[in-house]
């Protein structure tokens, strides 16, 4: 930068002295590579290169950048993103979280209200009722061929244990299909 300076008539350090140099430095129309203004930003080249295609700074030739109105619009351009009105695919990522967020917040407001109008039941309560009403009903199944050889004295042994493997073989069917 030292020869630059030299070139538009800067010798001097330029701390303190913005107000009297900046408008020297805007009007000497400088022209830079796109290595020495990335340089300059701290960026890669190739995002030197996706910045002019997006005319986020201006090129004037063939690698080859106006580094005062470059400059400018490159902040102008960090600010709006800082600010949250960066470009349109940002802006589309934006509008969807946004959108994403409200229907979470909704969703969350519908079930703390269903909750407190006693519409929703907890998970483990439901999963001991029926339980209780499983073991309850698999008892009352296996009471079955006891009943039926009080009910029926006439059949034999082997008739009520037939019964009985058929029920059991219908249980651990049932209980197969979860």
């Amino acid at each position: 930068m030292a020869d630059t300076a030299q070139v538009i008539g800067l010798h001097r350090n330029l701390l303190g002295e913005s107000e009297r140099y900046a408008a020297d430095l805007a009007d000497a129309e400088l022209i830079v590579d796109g290595e020495t203004f990335g340089k300059l930003v701290n960026i890669h080249g190739r995002t030197v290169r996706d910045l002019a295609q997006r005319d986020i700074i201006v090129k004037v030739g063939d690698n080859r950048y106006d580094l005062t109105a470059s400059l400018r619009s490159y902040a102008s351009h960090l600010r709006e993103m800082a600010a949250g009105r960066g470009d349109e695919q940002h802006q589309l990522f934006l509008t969807a979280e946004r959108a994403r967020l409200a229907k979470e917040q909704a969703d969350n407001t519908a079930l703390k209200n269903a909750a407190l109008r006693r519409e929703l039941v907890p998970v483990a309560e439901v999963k001991s009722l029926w339980a209780g009403i499983v073991r309850q009903t698999r008892s009352k199944i296996l009471a079955v061929p006891a009943r039926i050889r009080q009910q029926l004295a006439h059949l034999s042994v082997h008739d009520v244990e037939v019964i009985d493997t058929e029920l059991r073989r219908t249980l651990e069917e049932l209980a197969d299909d979860q």
